[in-house]
């Protein structure tokens, strides 16, 4: 289990001053936890040989050995198809039956990870039309942000895809208003532009929500709301599926919060669409 979700799950067993150093790590997981030792007992207010009960009270045998396992999961995060597919057996099967059953795997992990209130609370932020929303995904995962923004537009004004050439970003940047949110969507292999873009968004008082892996983005430091969405198929590519799941479950009750808003917006975007071009020639 990743140290992020061990954290979570045994937070009802934590003393006062165990959940305030885990708040700490998952502020600004894993990094946090990579500081000395010492440094993290300043930022946490709680003193060295209290950490060091907290991680054995976690399994680990010392400091040490915890941060050992936060590299690990950081080396997790790099891995490319070609270095999984060398700790792989040959001749897996690889039958549609297989791969969907993975997949609903896959799914149902996601349901655990994702809480109802934290779901409503992404509802929330990206429903309110007092903030602008701003999209934007990796060299791949981007193809889940453009699909979210093209469906968010239908519901609601003020929504914006960054596109992926940073030189454009500041004309982006430039807009933002404090509050306004910024949707970061980052799967392994991370993209290192999308964390300076998060620093500078909230700097610009902006909040992040950032969808990202179980080995967690980079993009992710300072994120109001964190979801991380189990990729991992068992084969050499990493499963979008759930990402594309969740942001459609987000879509439906954006769109009902205030249906006959939606529905007037959606008519007239298809009758805008829908209407005939005059005076063209052929």
């Amino acid at each position: 289990m990743k140290i992020r979700h061990l954290l979570e799950s045994m937070a009802a067993q934590f003393t006062p001053a165990e959940r305030q150093l885990s708040s700490v790590l998952l502020a600004d997981y894993p990094f946090s936890g990579l500081e000395p030792i010492q440094a993290l007992s300043q930022r946490a207010h709680i003193s060295a040989p209290s950490i060091s009960r907290f991680v054995a009270k976690l399994g680990y045998a010392g400091f040490q050995e915890f941060q050992q396992q936060l590299i690990q999961e950081l080396k997790e995060g790099s891995r490319s198809p070609v270095e999984i597919r060398q700790e792989r057996a040959d001749g897996q099967e690889a039958t549609l039956t297989s791969y969907l059953t993975r997949i609903e795997a896959l799914n149902e992990e996601l349901l655990r990870r994702v809480t109802p209130v934290q779901f409503d609370r992404i509802c929330d932020m990206l429903g309110d039309e007092k903030r602008a929303i701003y999209l934007i995904g990796g060299r791949m995962s981007d193809s889940i942000a453009e699909f979210f923004t093209r469906h968010l537009r239908q519901i609601r004004e003020n929504v914006y895809h960054i596109p992926s050439d940073p030189e454009l970003w500041p004309e982006y940047l430039l807009r933002l208003r404090p509050k306004d949110v910024l949707v970061i969507i980052d799967f392994r292999r991370y993209q290192a532009s999308l964390a300076r873009l998060s620093e500078r968004a909230r700097a610009r008082k902006a909040q992040t929500i950032v969808i990202t892996d179980q080995w967690i983005s980079p993009a992710a430091k300072g994120a109001r709301e964190l979801v991380s969405v189990p990729v991992d198929s068992g084969t050499i590519w990493d499963s979008y599926i759930p990402a594309f799941a969740l942001v459609e479950a987000l879509l439906v009750p954006l769109a009902e919060r205030n249906w006959p808003a939606t529905e007037a917006r959606i008519k007239e975007w298809d009758n805008l669409r829908d209407e005939p071009q005059t005076g063209l020639k052929e």
